[in-house]
Formats: C-alpha cells, sequence, structure tokens
C-alpha cells in the first residue's frame, strides 16, 4: 500500500539518537551511529520523531510501504524491554572513574578523629554540639548512616569490646568540659554494644548535666529497632 511514512537521511545525520528517544513506537533503531527505519510496519507515518531532530534529516515521504502493525510494534518494544532487563542483571559492576562521591552520597562527617578514645576533651567542636556516639558497627549495618544519623552531628564512634577501655571517664570529661545540647547514641541489637549505652548513660550520670539523650538500636540486617 502507498501511505505516508518517515524517510532518514543518513547523509545529515548526527547521530544523535535524539529520533529514536522520541519515537513511541520504537521503528527507529541506531546502527553504525547512524539512525535507521528499523520497519515499515513499526512506524505510524505521525512523524513524532520530526521536532527531534536537530539536522532536519527526517521528513515525511509517500511510497510503497507495509501497513501500520501496532500488535508488532508491542511485540518488538515487549522483547527489547525484556533484553534491557536481562543486560542489567547480568551487566558486572564497575568502579566508578571518578574519585569524588555523587551527591547523594557525599560525606555528613563534620569533624576529625571520630574514636571516642583519640578525640580531644577540649576541641572546640563539642562546644553546643548535637553529638552522636555510635558503635563502630552500626555505619556498616544501616546503609544510609551519614544522612540520617551523623549529618548535623559531631560523631564519635568506637567499640568497648575491641577497644578493651571504658569510655565513660572519656565522655565524662567531654560532656563536663563542653556544652553538649544533645546526645544520641546508636547500637547494634548485639549485647556487646550494650557497652557504649551503658558508658554514655554513666558519664551523663557523672556529669550531673541534664542533656536530652537517646538510644536507636539497628538490627544485624541495617534496620532501625527502637529510637
Amino acid at each position: 500500500m502507498i501511505r505516508q511514512i518517515i524517510h532518514i537521511d543518513e547523509n545529515k545525520c548526527n547521530g544523535c539518537g535524539l529520533c529514536a528517544q522520541a519515537c513511541h513506537e520504537g521503528a527507529i533503531g541506531m546502527i553504525d551511529g547512524k539512525a535507521h527505519l528499523l520497519k515499515d510496519d513499526y512506524c505510524d507515518g505521525l512523524g513524532d520523531c520530526l521536532p527531534h531532530c536537530p539536522t532536519g534529516a527526517i521528513t515525511f515521504t509517500e511510497r510503497e510501504a507495509a501497513a501500520y502493525n501496532e500488535s508488532a510494534v508491542e511485540a518488538h518494544k515487549a522483547a527489547k524491554e525484556s533484553a534491557n532487563e536481562a543486560a542489567t542483571k547480568t551487566a558486572p559492576v564497575t568502579a566508578s572513574s571518578s574519585n569524588s562521591a555523587p551527591a547523594c552520597c557525599t560525606s555528613k562527617l563534620m569533624q576529625w578523629p571520630v574514636q571516642i578514645k583519640l578525640a580531644p576533651v577540649n576541641a572546640p567542636y563539642f562546644e553546643n554540639a548535637k553529638l552522636l556516639i555510635a558503635a563502630d558497627c552500626t555505619a556498616y549495618a544501616y546503609a544510609n548512616f551519614h544522612e540520617d544519623f551523623i549529618k548535623g552531628h559531631i560523631t564519635l564512634v568506637g567499640c568497648p569490646k575491641l577497644d578493651a577501655v571504658d569510655y565513660s571517664e572519656k565522655l565524662t570529661e567531654i560532656i563536663s568540659r563542653n556544652q553538649i545540647k544533645s546526645i544520641t547514641i546508636v547500637r547494634m541489637e548485639v549485647p556487646c554494644c550494650g557497652g557504649i549505652e551503658y558508658a554514655v548513660k554513666t558519664a551523663l550520670s557523672n556529669s550531673g548535666k541534664m542533656i536530652p539523650w537517646q538510644v536507636v538500636t539497628i538490627s544485624t540486617t541495617g534496620e532501625i529497632l527502637d529510637a
């Protein structure tokens, strides 16, 4: 049958691919860096692709062509989606070529050092600070740790079991010598993490100060159990 259908001038095509993106029927494909009409019966002849071509490579023509076949188009699109899903599932994970993290993953850390045993008790960043005291493992278990906990806080981390020290003495000094606005304790659900919670509570008691505090417990599967 003679009908209206698109024509692509390969010499004018710059390979931008905008027409292929604009074609709802998937009639246009990029082959060897150029746009091509894949099959006549995929093209409905309405020309949604025309305004997107920056070089004027696409025009209408009337010629002998197979009739537009909506069923064939739907089958083609479904096969393409399945192929894309399969490629996504099997694609290897590669390291980013950039040394900088994407904006959504930037560090929220406000000071250094972060280890309880290394932090100076009179560091200026403690003044009027919202203090986060966390067990080492919590940042590994909870995926959004920076955004949900570190952000806006001065962070101290430690593991009583590994360090084999009594953090309460150091924490008492920090709390006593500085104006702390609040304290958030983040611990794992495992029993050994009770040591860091006990140390903070002891330090608060020893300081004699009334400071708002809370305990957040993270499960071994990375979920918040209570807050």
